[in-house]
């Protein structure tokens, strides 16, 4: 089931992963239990999920990294927004992220 992600959301990390940083990479250790094997296995962020990653604070929404990073890298915000979104989305799918917008 696809995770229902809005802009106005704000994430953050989540305290059931181990993040390790390795000379260029980002790799996330998820600590779950009774899921699948698939869940468990680490994810490798590329740069572009390493940039989004350091952006997920609990403190930004989807829509201040988006606009951030549009302006960062000058480029389209619908280009950033999807991918942003779809980040978002395989990390909450995961367990990787908490949703901290009505805290």
């Amino acid at each position: 089931m696809k995770t229902q992600i809005t802009l106005d959301a704000v994430y953050k990390v989540s305290g059931d992963v181990v993040v390790r940083e390795l000379e260029s990479e980002i790799i996330i250790f998820p600590i779950a239990y009774g899921f699948d094997d698939s869940e468990n296995e680490p994810c490798i962020l590329n740069s572009t999920g390493q940039i989004i990653w350091q952006k997920l604070n609990g403190r930004s929404s989807l829509k201040d990294i988006v606009k951030d990073l549009a302006a960062e890298f000058k480029a389209p915000a619908k280009v950033i927004e999807k991918d942003v979104i779809e980040f978002a989305e395989k990390l909450l799918t995961r367990k990787m992220l908490i949703d901290v917008s009505g805290i």
